[in-house]
């Protein structure tokens, strides 16, 4: 098969390739941070994991955490891109070849199914997959993320919007090319800007999968469900907790305290909200504030020992929480809260205490906007150690057909 060396392309926030080997090394890396603790019987009565949203991040690594760490039968749902002639795949391609490479090799059952997850048609196949040859779902992780959902009940397809509410924002970001201090504002959201968000990033689609399996009975007894959010201080609320997102949020809060109810009532199950710590994702990026932010927290928490990625979130989930005796640790809003470090008084005391002095010519001293862009490069396989990136590797390597 030929060969290419792969550079790095990236347009801002965007980057426009991937590198297979620097994706397949960080498969392995997150293996080796739950490795060693495989169990011959998973506990908990948890064996089959359905990840709707597995290719990247907090997805990516809650099937890693569940197959290599509980030893459970995963089948990830995404939807990426394979190469095309001397066009790379999407990094979330290559994470998912090389953890079926992984999976093989440490006889591990791995399935994927790579299509539109809002779809009628990828629910299905789902279906099957799960009726031939997996069996019913103990624990079904929720972790879609997109900026357009096509509803397969109406054909209508929603947009969402990074908007305030209310009034316009203005705040301190990061301008990623440039690494320069600058305002950005973003503005106020309309009420359609407000639903159309909420369409695409509230727990509507969440609802239909466990419906879906529900009616195809496919959800074992005392099934589980979890989805992600993010709350983050007040600093970022006005464009996160209280913007066009934020309500998206609200949405999927209450549709998690639904799902209890129905689930409780049909399979003994339950759902859960898991609150998660700020990490670097192709969208935390693009957020005003957001990776300023980040830039100044990943300082403080490395510095206090308590700095966490994907992978060290998704096995604190599901060893401290969805097995642990007793179910999880919830607060009063019966949130899970993996951002309890994050929130932590004396880390949020400390951002607060940097955030007016930081600019352009302090940022590196006080913050570590370097260990926010290798995150960031990270996503797609570049910038990882021990990958040579003058070799020529080979780009084109395929799913096989689920």
């Amino acid at each position: 098969m030929p060969q290419q060396v792969v550079k790095q392309r990236s347009r801002g926030f965007i980057c426009v390739n991937a590198h297979p080997e620097g994706c397949a090394r960080n498969i392995e890396n997150q293996i080796a941070h739950v490795s060693g603790r495989v169990y011959e019987e998973p506990p908990s009565g948890i064996k089959n994991v359905l990840v709707i949203g597995s290719s990247t991040g907090y997805g990516l690594a809650s099937r890693i955490a569940a197959g290599w760490g509980l030893g459970c039968r995963t089948l990830g749902v995404f939807l990426e891109k394979p190469p095309s002639g001397r066009r790379t795949a999407s990094a979330g391609y290559y994470n998912s070849v090389a953890l079926h490479r992984a999976a093989e090799r440490d006889g591990l059952w791995a399935r994927s199914v790579n299509g539109d997850a809002y779809s009628d048609k990828v629910k299905a196949g789902v279906a099957r997959i799960l009726a031939d040859s997996m069996g019913k779902v103990d624990l079904v992780i929720y972790s879609l993320a997109s900026p357009k959902r096509t509803n397969p009940r109406t054909g209508i397809t929603h947009s969402s919007s990074l908007k305030a509410i209310g009034s316009l924002y203005t705040g301190k970001t990061i301008d990623l090319s440039t690494a320069e201090v600058k305002t950005a504002t973003v503005g106020a959201a309309a009420k359609e800007d407000i639903d159309e968000t909420v369409a695409v990033m509230g727990g509507e689609d969440w609802r239909w999968w466990i419906e879906w399996l529900s009616a195809e009975e496919l959800l074992a007894e005392g099934a589980r469900t979890v989805a992600y959010t993010y709350y983050g201080p007040s600093l970022t609320w006005p464009i996160y907790r209280d913007g066009t997102i934020g309500a998206a949020k609200r949405h999927l809060k209450k549709t998690a305290e639904e799902l209890s109810e129905t689930m409780g009532r049909s399979v003994g199950g339950e759902a859960w909200l898991s609150v998660n710590k700020a990490v670097v994702t192709q969208a935390s990026a693009a957020i005003p504030v957001v990776p300023l932010y980040m830039s100044l927290l990943f300082r403080v928490m490395k510095a206090a020992g308590i700095h966490e990625g994907c992978i060290e979130q998704m096995n604190r989930l599901l060893l401290d929480h969805i097995i642990a005796p007793g179910g999880p640790t919830l607060d009063d809003d019966g949130l899970i809260r993996l951002d309890d470090l994050e929130m932590r008084g004396d880390v949020q005391e400390e951002i607060a205490r940097i955030w007016p002095s930081v600019d352009t010519e302090s940022m590196r001293e006080l913050a570590d906007f370097e260990g926010f862009k290798r995150d960031f490069n990270n996503l797609f396989g570049f910038d990882v150690e021990g990958v040579n990136y003058g070799d020529p590797v080979e780009t084109e390597t395929y799913l096989e057909s689920s």
